[in-house]
């Protein structure tokens, strides 16, 4: 069997065999199929696509290419919650908490950004001290001592899926339904987790830009999840515009903490409760949605959510007074106003084109191995619907670096439209896939 030979054959639209797609993944992994090869056959991927069972095998060979936990030992019941990736996707900060102070226990392994989408684990990093690589004994430990834990790829868990994850990012390759699938569901079951909620966004600011293709995504997911015995169920959300208000690294962080400590924009609240009262149905802790997101919300307002957030940190390195003081984390040099040209009302905030801009700003990569820049990032003043008059700042613009500021302006020069009149605003919301309770 060769490589090449595997290339041509997807590249032609041909179906791979089990042994066929393991051989190449093991390959790649274990260093004897170069880089080169292996974009090639991401592109193949890409254009050609995959049968539901070419990407279920494609997914428990990076699943079983290191250690797939077991958790059993640990809790009956473990949760994870999983994005597809978006622009100001900071739920994870505010989801992981929120379950876990309500006694459902969440082992989550995350990624870094690809594209221009931010990663969670970039975001924890802005965390001065956190420790996001972990061993399956530190992983154990550290969730049977406080409930929670969100660790990185390692060398231990899903090593093929950590080396395929940071070249799609770099070859044009990540909006492929089935390397997206794959990606996502192989961290899922390595990790260990045995519910599990899938953050399925749509939009422009989504790899996924319609609701067939998104639909389609998760369904593909949950028919993975539950060939090997998960309860999975999925959220296709609204990405036509980012989530919340900030897009970057530690600006994000700083927003997920005004969620936990009952404040914060209210589309990212909302979004935060969907997805925690969904897995605490899953869970079989809460026989509704309705009945769960009640006792959500009292432990986001009465601080519980946010006690265990910084418990969470703490045990995993980062330094408390950081997160409690959040003037202290990561600053940028620069900040700048980018001021409305007209009077009117917001249509349409092109979300991926605020997520470009901050890639330029240094909070995403460009090329393979490129390091981020914790502090610099947009925040948005105006979305859909808001009035806005001429002068007033649209958004502010976080940058170090002056070369990378002009870039950034010049990008985000495009990313508003107006009308005259007060547009509707977007529901964040599209639908459940897969929910066990009939209020959805």
């Amino acid at each position: 069997m060769r490589a090449v030979d595997i290339i041509a054959r997807k590249r032609d639209g041909l179906e791979l065999t089990s042994a066929e797609i393991e051989f190449f993944v093991r390959g790649f992994t274990e260093g004897r199929i170069a880089d080169y090869q292996a974009s090639a056959w991401c592109m193949a991927v890409l254009l050609r696509g995959m049968t539901a069972r070419e990407a279920t095998d494609l997914t428990l060979t990076m699943a079983y290419s290191g250690h797939v936990l077991d958790l059993s030992s640990v809790a009956a019941v473990v949760a994870d919650k999983h994005s597809t990736g978006g622009v100001g996707d900071k739920t994870t900060l505010v989801v992981a908490p929120l379950v876990a102070c309500l006694g459902v226990p969440v082992g989550k392994m995350s990624g870094r950004g690809l594209s221009f989408t931010g990663g969670t684990i970039d975001k924890l990093e802005s965390i001065p001290g956190y420790r996001a690589t972990l061993t399956e004994a530190q992983f154990k430990r550290q969730l049977a001592g406080h409930g929670i834990v969100v660790a990185g790829q390692s060398a231990e868990l899903a090593p093929a899926d950590g080396q395929l994850y940071a070249l799609r990012d770099v070859t044009a390759t990540v909006e492929s339904l089935p390397l997206i699938a794959s990606s996502i569901m192989s961290k899922k079951i390595a990790a260990g987790a045995n519910v599990i909620v899938l953050d399925v966004k749509v939009g422009s600011g989504a790899f996924l830009k319609t609701a067939t293709e998104a639909e389609q995504l998760a369904e593909l997911m949950i028919a993975i999840g539950r060939s090997v015995d998960r309860r999975v169920a999925a959220v296709i959300a609204d990405m036509s515009q980012p989530l919340g208000r900030a897009v970057g690294n530690a600006l994000e962080v700083r927003e997920a903490i005004e969620v936990l400590q009952g404040g914060g924009p209210a589309d990212l609240r909302d979004h935060c409760l969907t997805l925690a009262s969904l897995i605490l149905v899953l869970a079989g802790t809460h026989p509704t949605q309705a009945a769960s997101r009640a006792d959500l919300e009292r432990a986001l307002d009465d601080g519980r959510a946010w006690r265990k957030f910084v418990e969470w940190i703490t045990a995993q390195g980062g330094v408390p007074s950081v997160v409690e003081q959040p003037a202290r984390l990561p600053t940028a040099r620069l900040v700048e106003d980018l001021p409305s040209p007209r009077d009117g009302f917001i249509e349409q905030v092109d979300a991926q084109q605020v997520g470009m801009a901050t890639v330029l700003l240094g909070a995403g990569r460009e090329k393979k191995g490129d390091a981020v820049d914790h502090a610099v990032g947009v925040v948005l003043h105006k979305k859909v619907g808001d009035p806005v008059a001429a002068g007033e700042p649209l958004l502010t613009v976080h940058a170090n670096d002056s070369d990378r500021l002009a870039a950034a302006r010049a990008a985000l020069l495009d990313v508003f439209h107006w009308s005259e009149t007060p547009p509707p605003r977007p529901a964040h919301l599209h639908r459940i896939i897969g929910a066990p309770d009939a209020d959805r």
